[in-house]
């Protein structure tokens, strides 16, 4: 009989990065991140990575912040998340898999908030554009995370029907193409 020695092993399960993002949202419109890239424009909704021991409420607060100057704190109602979504894909230039989940929230903005926001994202490192767009319409744009089938959920009151997170379609290499 053949015994085999304890499985030891001293490689961390591998971590997924997660990423926190807002579907800001007023007067039927949301607020995007235009990117122009190689492979074409690439809508992103607002947010970034969950840093090390970082809630995801406090980093939402963070990245909304820094790349809209938006106090999350000063808004009537706080951000509410809605879906998740994984990642699983290659992406150019990088080798291997690319792995994130996306946290999606929702937060009603008021006008007078809306009014304050830049026009360009404030911690980018190259050009780009925050830009307000039907709801209707984001649906048909290359949008990052691949929310497009889900936006009508938030008309018209900002929230899809039933209670709590939804956990969306991956997105993969046969769903979806970097740009």
């Amino acid at each position: 009989m053949t015994t085999l020695p304890p499985a030891t092993t001293t490689d961390p399960a591998p971590a997924i990065t997660v990423r926190v993002c807002a579907a800001l949202v007023e007067g039927g419109e949301i607020c995007l991140i235009r990117r122009s890239r190689p492979g074409g424009t690439q809508h992103s909704l607002p947010g970034g990575l969950l840093e090390p021991d970082e809630e995801v409420p406090e980093a939402l607060a963070r990245e909304l912040r820094e790349e809209l100057t938006l106090d999350v704190g000063a808004l009537p109602d706080p951000p509410r998340l809605l879906w998740a979504q994984d990642q699983l894909t290659t992406r150019p230039g990088r080798p291997g898999t690319f792995r994130r989940l996306h946290l999606i929230h929702v937060l009603a903005l008021p006008r007078h908030l809306r009014d304050t926001l830049p026009e360009t994202e404030q911690d980018a490192e190259y050009p780009t554009r925050v830009v307000w767009v039907p709801l209707a319409e984001a649906a048909d744009l290359h949008l990052y995370p691949a929310v497009a089938d889900v936006l009508g959920h938030l008309l018209p009151a900002y929230g899809p029907p039933g209670p709590g997170p939804v956990l969306l379609p991956p997105i993969t290499d046969r769903t979806y193409r970097w740009r």
